[in-house]
């Protein structure tokens, strides 16, 4: 099989996706430019050498050399990421991963400094860019600012190139995006959970860091791009500004981390930040009309098995038993918060006009002293979903005794 070199500077090379603001490396999701192809009859690439500097071009040299004499069948792409440099150290130009065609390629890989630059040459597998492109991988630019510098055969240029389109259509993706915005969201406060038990600031600090940088993925998505790489390395401020859609305060919320000196003030700006954005992805929230229609069928299904958790929640609030009842009361409110994603109650049922609240929020009306409210509440919510499948002709196998049952299912 033809081994191929690859320049970086080539006419034909995948660059950057279209609208793409190389300053801060904030790539807005566009259309992958076409692989290039071979001129030859025998598909040969075209010559490829990445970079500008006679260093990098000489670098990039070693490794396609080591792979073609090493490696000839083992390599399938070595890929650098545009815009990785930062303040002239030439990083990631030269190279920045290769994808390995047979386990033996994983072998390549290797780090080394060379005038005080760091370089690491790693492997991503072809599963690993799949997960990338589907934003299961968080680093997106390694794959929408990617530039081929060597290919084994055009197909396997070909087929990185597919996935790279496949990044930059889930972008574009609506409901694809407010799924993973919403990933990002409840990793963000797994994090934050974390932080309110720690209590040491270098600790503290680090998690506000991270918890801002999973939010920004989140808020990214819905610009329809993802984090630059050299956003980061530069200062991320400049990038998020450049976002047209924005929750709320998120620039001021990321200043205020930046010059936090307590653990008290990094739980605070943390908490308001979390609650800004998740009011922002809310709002991105696919229309009913857009997404599967909702299962109701199923939802009587679960209306019938719950049933018994809402027999006992009545026992327990008539009998005074606070400590039978919070319990029962916060399975129920768990299953309420689930269904409540799929099935739009509030609108489609206006539940606020006829009940006067806007969530099946159950849990609000425990009172310890008054269990009254709690079993009034917990009523209304069952008639709520009762009037729903009514509305939408679904039958509630119900019945009033066994023999009642057992003629209906002889």
């Amino acid at each position: 099989m033809t081994n191929t070199e690859n320049s970086a500077n080539s006419a034909d090379t995948a660059d950057t996706p279209d609208n793409t603001d190389t300053a801060d490396n904030t790539s807005t999701a566009g259309t992958a430019d076409t692989a290039s192809t071979a001129d030859t009859a025998d598909n040969a690439n075209t010559a490829r050498v990445a970079g500008s500097s006679n260093e990098t071009k000489r670098l990039t040299q070693w490794v396609i050399n080591k792979i073609k004499n090493e490696f000839p069948d083992d390599i399938a792409l070595l890929v650098a990421v545009d815009g990785a440099s930062v303040n002239g150290d030439g990083h990631g130009e030269p190279f920045d991963y290769f994808v390995p065609a047979t386990e033996r390629g994983n072998e390549l890989a290797r780090t080394f400094i060379i005038g005080g630059v760091g370089n690491d040459l790693y492997p991503r597998s072809w599963e690993r860019c799949e997960r990338t492109a589907n934003l299961e991988d968080w680093a997106s630019f390694c794959l929408g600012n990617a530039k081929i510098l060597y290919s084994h055969a055009p197909e396997d240029e070909a087929r990185f190139m597919a996935i790279r389109q496949k990044l930059f259509d889930n972008l574009n993706n609506p409901a694809f995006v407010y799924k993973k915005a919403l990933k990002q969201l409840e990793y963000a406060m797994d994090m934050y959970r974390t932080m309110l038990f720690e209590d040491r600031l270098y600790k503290a600090r680090g998690l506000a860091g991270f918890i801002h940088y999973y939010l920004a993925m989140g808020v990214a998505y819905l610009n329809n791009t993802y984090v630059g790489d050299s956003g980061y390395h530069r200062g991320a401020l400049a990038m998020y500004s450049k976002w047209s859609k924005q929750p709320k305060l998120f620039l001021e919320y990321y200043e205020a981390i930046l010059v936090a000196r307590t653990i008290s003030e990094l739980r605070s700006v943390i908490h308001v930040l979390i609650i800004s954005v998740r009011e922002f992805i809310a709002g991105f929230r696919p229309k009913q009309d857009s997404v599967a229609s909702p299962d109701y069928q199923g939802l009587a299904d679960w209306y019938q098995e719950l049933r018994t958790t809402l027999n006992r929640i009545y026992y327990y609030c008539g009998i005074g038993n606070i400590d039978a009842a919070f319990r029962d009361a916060c399975g129920l409110q768990n299953e309420l918060s689930v269904i409540c994603e799929e099935f739009d109650f509030f609108n489609s049922f206006r539940v606020e006009e006829k009940y006067g609240f806007s969530e099946l929020d159950l849990l609000g009306a425990y009172d310890a002293r008054d269990l009254g409210p709690l079993a009034k509440r917990a009523a209304q919510i069952e008639e709520i979903i009762i009037s729903a499948l009514r509305e939408r002709n679904i039958t509630i196998n119900q019945y009033d005794t066994l023999d009642d049952f057992l003629a209906d299912n002889a």
